[in-house]
């Protein structure tokens, strides 16, 4: 056994009743593990009962995303030592047939890939990109994250425009079904859990970049994810966090001169965000905005002069050399690639 899929859960007994049969089904040869952020619904009595070959890992509080996962990870490392990959998997998500094996198989073929997705399609129509990370993610020149298929809410449909080549290198994979070498993620230093939620994946990916692995998608493995979601769908907390994290992702990978050069050009860019945030009457999301710059600035010592084990900088996949909110908005691009 080489593979675990590793779904982390809260509170989410109806995800589980309704995708855990079909992952485990679908995933023969894999360790299903339910990675539990001290739930306190019916998910542990209903998997035991309904699901008894699936390995359950209990923590004592909720340590979110990437606490969640380096915590079930690690203890994973001691009880099966064999594994060498781990799928972090959302719990509303349903693989389709032989959706491991083409990730499993790239990955022995090719020692320096240290992260993969399959393709991500929404699961209420499955011939549309889904939003958290259709074919593979890239950055723009501002630090703004986008995919392929997916470039703000804009989610293409799915003809096969992106299949070519099977396995592209990407910028980042989505974490919403993120294959990883365990190897690689270790020497990335796993996740980062002080980003608290979104864009950690990007962080992670990022850093595996950097320490010589690539990141890719995998065009003949697919799931359905129900997540889903517009920019005037989120929260304010996610748009806080989102602006945010962009940020100190981006100082935390970069050169000082390259990351300043990006703060000034997003004083700007989420200056103008802000605004049309508030000509939409949505002035919560606008004070989010001001909001996650100041944390930024509070936080940005500790991000950007922290030691590095490798040298910083841009990727060589996935970074398009110009602004996709020029491209996306003004001259109306769709189907973006890097």
């Amino acid at each position: 056994m080489k593979t675990a899929v590793v779904i982390l859960n809260w509170n989410g007994q109806h995800w589980l009743e309704k995708f855990l049969p079909t992952v485990v089904e679908r995933s023969p040869g894999a360790l299903v593990v339910i990675a539990d952020n001290a739930s306190t619904d019916g998910s542990q009595a209903w998997t035991a009962s309904q699901c008894p070959s699936v390995h359950w890992i209990a923590m004592d509080v909720n340590r979110g995303y990437a606490g969640g996962y380096n915590t079930a990870l690690d203890e994973l490392k001691l009880t099966h030592p064999e594994l060498v990959y781990a799928v972090l998997m959302n719990s509303d998500i349903e693989p389709q047939s032989d959706w491991l094996p083409p990730m499993e198989e790239f990955m022995e073929a090719h020692p320096k890939a240290g992260a993969i997705q399959p393709k991500l399609l929404d699961f209420q129509d499955p011939k549309r990109f889904e939003y958290a990370g259709g074919m593979g993610g890239g950055m723009d020149c501002w630090g703004y994250p986008f995919a392929l298929g997916r470039v703000f809410d804009h989610c293409e449909m799915d003809t096969g425009q992106y299949d070519q080549p099977a396995f592209p290198r990407v910028f980042w994979a989505s974490g919403a079904c993120l294959m990883v070498r365990l190897e690689a993620f270790e020497r990335a230093g796993r996740l980062d859990p002080r980003l608290f939620a979104h864009m950690e994946e990007i962080d992670l990916c990022w850093r595996m970049a950097r320490a010589g692995y690539h990141i890719h998608a995998a065009a003949p493995s697919a799931v359905y994810h129900v997540g889903g979601g517009t920019l005037g769908a989120l929260s304010p907390q996610k748009t806080y966090l989102n602006f945010r994290n962009s940020l100190l992702v981006a100082v935390k990978n970069l050169p000082t001169l390259s990351a300043m050069r990006i703060v000034s050009a997003r004083l700007f860019l989420d200056g103008i965000a802000g605004l049309l945030f508030l000509s939409r009457g949505q002035a919560a999301h606008c004070w989010a905005i001001v909001r996650a710059h100041g944390s930024f600035y509070r936080l940005f010592a500790a991000f950007a002069l922290a030691p590095s084990p490798d040298p910083k900088g841009w990727p060589a996949a996935g970074l398009l050399r110009r602004s996709i909110v020029w491209a996306h908005h003004a001259k109306k691009e769709r189907g973006i690639r890097f």
